[in-house]
């Protein structure tokens, strides 16, 4: 397209948008690909420029400006859920909304994290902080995973501190092309992160996350939004995921000797690998087996789309959703990604852990059986 031998249309090319729209957008090929082509920066870029002179589709709004919308939602989660978990409304909602019809929308949470962590928020303790990035989906859906991970931070040592104020990476805007709003984010994150980073401790903190879809944002997209600035270098230089961070710092998680299943996040191995995640479940003596996988098909809002909702489910079915119905049910599920737990949960249905949850667990479940003297 580029070049302009084939493709005559350049970013107006209908072959090329639909050639385009089945992928995944999961970044293997960043780093399966000898070449290391990123088709899903190619894609963000081509649709980016597509839409200048064609309309969205309507999921574009609903699930691609999620980050937007969530926080207001947020404020009433019972009429969200209302139209969004009742029969007949959902099925409403779903049609306006752009989702397929046999997909389940996801379920807000009665109270959002930072709601939950003022009423359970202590007094300083001291000990080194880190900045705890709380994405969209577990401050408004599951706001028990980001609960999870203060605790385990601060068995760690740390004590988890949030943003000044509430931010959002962009990552759903990608999948539509919006570019200039994702931009606007992120220099607004470098703003709030970038002065927070300053002040506390006189020096720069990790910034740990939870959601590997949005921290791979500050490792990828990010340094491409902004090459030259040092805020989004140092940024970049300083996430981490959850189980990277703890391992990193020396963490000795509680014996859970149970089986385990476990999921990575493509987004995960593409940019940060599994490394920390192995390491903490083999010296908790968990039995784990780490599927090769590949993506879970789900793909943030790809799965949802009534388009792409057949290709969504046989992609889970190659590997993933099998081996999932295959164990035992009191094998944990575990996997860090948002959409591959909606993907599990909806294609088999067992619930599926977060890493933060089972660290978590199995602190909780050792200082139960410790004897007090």
């Amino acid at each position: 397209m580029l070049q302009g031998d084939v493709v005559k249309d350049g970013w107006n090319s209908e072959p090329l948008k639909e050639a385009l729209d089945t992928c995944l957008a999961c970044k293997g090929c960043k780093s399966d690909c000898p070449t290391h082509t990123d088709m899903a920066s190619y894609k963000a870029e081509f649709l980016s420029h597509y839409y200048e002179k064609n309309t969205r589709p309507r999921q574009a709004l609903t699930m691609g400006r999620i980050g937007d919308w969530a926080p207001l939602a947020g404020k009433l989660p019972w009429l969200a859920n209302l139209m969004t978990q009742t029969p007949g409304l959902s099925s409403i909602a779903k049609r306006m909304g752009g989702v397929a019809a046999d997909r389940d929308m996801p379920k807000f949470a009665a109270k959002t994290f930072r709601q939950l962590a003022k009423k359970t928020a202590t007094k300083p303790s001291g000990n080194p902080k880190v900045i705890l990035w709380v994405d969209t989906f577990c401050e408004h859906f599951h706001p028990e995973v980001a609960s999870a991970a203060v605790e385990v931070l601060g068995h760690a040592g740390f004590e988890a501190v949030l943003p000044a104020t509430p931010l959002c990476c962009g990552r759903p805007l990608y999948d539509f092309g919006y570019l200039d709003l994702a931009r606007e984010k992120l220099r607004k994150t470098l703003e709030v992160i970038g002065q927070q980073m300053d002040e506390v401790n006189g020096g720069p903190l990790a910034v740990v996350g939870l959601e590997p879809g949005c921290m791979s944002v500050f490792k990828d997209e990010l340094l491409k939004m902004f090459p030259e600035d040092a805020r989004a270098k140092r940024l970049a230089a300083s996430v981490s995921l959850l189980g990277d961070f703890l391992h990193e710092h020396g963490y000795k998680p509680a014996r859970m000797e149970i089986d385990v299943l476990v999921h990575a996040h493509c987004h995960q191995k593409s940019l940060f690998g599994t490394k920390g995640d192995i390491a903490l479940l083999k010296a908790m003596g968990a039995r784990a087996v780490h599927l090769d996988s590949g993506c879970c098909g789900m793909a943030g809002s790809f799965g949802f789309n009534p388009a792409h909702v057949e290709i969504s489910k046989a992609v889970g079915e190659l590997v993933l959703l099998p081996a999932v119905r295959a164990v035992s049910a009191d094998t944990v599920i575990l996997t860090n990604g948002f959409s591959c737990r909606e993907q599990i949960r909806q294609g088999t249905g067992r619930e599926v852990q977060h890493l933060a949850e089972f660290l978590q667990m199995a602190h909780r479940r050792s200082a139960a059986e410790t004897p007090i003297i």
